[in-house]
Parts: C-alpha cells; structure tokens; sequence
C-alpha cells in the first residue's frame, strides 16, 4: 500500500450531522428489543455485584484503600459499574456493529444515502457508549436503592461513565474493522477485556499485584475510569483526576481513530 494510500486511510475524521439519522434509526430499531437488551446487560452484573459483593463480602469485611478501610460491597459496586460499561459498550461495537456491517449490510443500505462512511461509524461508537450510559445509570440506581452509597458526587459519575463508554466503543470497533466472523471476537475478550478486569483494581485493591503487572495495570483504559469513579462512590475527589482524564480521552481519541481508518481500508477492499 502506497504511502498516498495509508495517508488517505488516516486522514482527519470528516463527521457531518448526517451522524444523528443512523443513530436513530439503531435507537428505533433497538426499541424493539429493549426490554431483553435490558435483562441482558443488567442481570449479569447485579449478580455478579450480589454474589461476591454480599456473600464474599461477609468474608472480607473491608478492604484498605489509600490508607482507609472501605466496605467490600462499596468496593467492588465502585468498579463492576465501570466493569459493565466497559463490557455493554464493547458487545454493542462488536457483535451488533459487525451485524449490521457485515451480516445484515445495513452499513451499504445507509450509504446508499448522502452518508459517509465516517458518519456511519461515529454514530455506530455513540451509541454503542449510549447503550452503555443506560444499562450503567440503571445499575446505578439499583445500587442507590441498596444504599451501597448515597453520596451526591455520583452525580459526576455519569458524563464520566458516557466517556468510558465512548472509550471502549472505539477499542472494540478496531476489532470490528478487522474481524472476518464472530470468532474473531473471543480474542478482544479472553486476551483484552478479561485480563483487564482483574488487573484494574475491579475485584481486589492493585497494590496485592506484582511489580511488573502493578505498571501494566496503571496504563490500563479500565484503571482510569475506576480510579475516577470509585472516589465519587466515597464522597471524594479523585486524587489523579486529570491524569485518569487525559488517558481514557486519549485511549478514545487513538481508538477512534484506528478504528475508523481500518474501516475505511476494509470497505475500499
């Protein structure tokens, strides 16, 4: 490939508002369907956050964090909130996006239309992040309602929760861009998203990791949006807010940007 062509590949993103048209029509569609799109992405992690949260939490108690003892419902909420938007943004982007680009050519439908490919795929990471937004709003008020936490700076948790949402939709629609079937998936799962699970501070504080792992899981999209939001959980203010920030902006930025040129070479293929 030429080095005109990998520059054409790369170029700037040129979105337009003919973005917000694909974005409602996978709303529309999605009405549908909302009712088991909902248990799906819901009852995964309220029983995930119920069975260790309540029953290994009567075994732990508290954990230490930063110096505090914290108890390990409020510990564990704190992350598998960030857990689920990373995983209902990255199922949308994935297999959903790969449906509707590859199996149904929904994505050729709407091109057929003044629509740009660039278009197409910026509505495509909004709402996937969208989807994710909502299952995680509607974890979160299940956790209120628990009284896991009542602390009024959950407020600030939810533009944070829409960004690692974008965040992990642009990761996952670089693994879109390249899949050939729905196989190919399984790898963004067991070799990305799962070993960053457990490397982000989700289950069990990072200071237990090893030295090595400790500094793998600090560059980690995960550990950020924990590190931003578990605070909020507590009442407090994020001791490496704007750090935590920058990374997950440039994580979206990077991921967008990938993804979108990958696209654009498979669809000139």
């Amino acid at each position: 490939m030429s080095a005109s062509t990998n520059a054409a590949l790369f170029r700037a993103p040129q979105i337009s508002r003919r973005w917000l048209p694909v974005f409602r029509r996978n709303l529309l569609v999605w009405r549908k369907l909302a009712i088991p799109s909902l248990v799906g992405n819901i009852a995964e992690p309220l029983i995930t956050l119920v069975a260790f949260g309540y029953g290994l939490g009567a075994l732990v108690g508290q954990v230490q964090l930063n110096g505090a003892a914290v108890p390990y419902i409020l510990f564990l909420a704190s992350g598998s909130i960030c857990m689920s938007a990373m995983n209902a943004a990255s199922f949308e982007a994935l297999y959903s996006a790969f449906s509707r680009m590859q199996v149904q050519r929904t994505w050729d439908g709407i091109m057929n239309a003044p629509v740009q490919l660039d278009d197409v795929v910026f509505a495509e990471m909004l709402w996937a992040a969208f989807k994710s937004l909502f299952t995680t709003v509607v974890i979160l008020l299940v956790m209120l309602a628990l009284g896991i936490s009542h602390s009024p700076m959950l407020l600030l948790a939810l533009p944070l929760l829409g960004l690692v949402g974008i965040t992990f939709a642009c990761i996952a629609l670089i693994f879109n861009a390249l899949a050939k079937g729905y196989d190919f998936f399984t790898y963004y799962f067991t070799l990305f998203l799962t070993p960053t699970m457990f490397l982000s501070g989700v289950f069990f504080p990072r200071d237990q990791l090893p030295g090595v792992m400790r500094v793998i899981s600090d560059w980690l999209p995960l550990t950020a949006a924990v590190e931003l939001i578990r605070p909020l959980f507590m009442g407090q203010w994020p001791a490496h807010g704007l750090q935590n920030l920058a990374l997950l902006l440039a994580y979206a930025v990077a991921g967008f940007w990938i993804a979108l040129a990958l696209t654009r070479k498979r669809f000139r293929s």
